[in-house]
């Protein structure tokens, strides 16, 4: 079945990439990538799994967690 899709176009590039790569089609690649998303999705197993490491740690002195800028500037040692 043709039918027409807006897609990213680094993604394009990526797709066309690995198809180059593979010695297949475009269509190939587009119909495999979303085979494997949807049968994934069927499943209802998760997509990935986070691994969550909680550690102690403290308000560092001068940072408001509720002003975004000035917690960025002492993230990006701008002071």
């Amino acid at each position: 079945m043709r039918t027409t899709l807006d897609l990213d176009d680094d993604l394009l590039v990526a797709a066309r990439r690995r198809a180059a790569e593979l010695g297949t089609t475009l269509t190939a690649v587009i119909e495999s990538a979303l085979a494997a998303s949807l049968a994934r999705q069927a499943s209802g197993g998760p997509r990935f799994r986070l691994r969550w490491k909680p550690h102690r740690g403290r308000v560092m002195p001068g940072v408001d967690l509720a002003d975004r800028d000035s917690l960025y500037d002492v993230m990006e040692a701008r002071r």
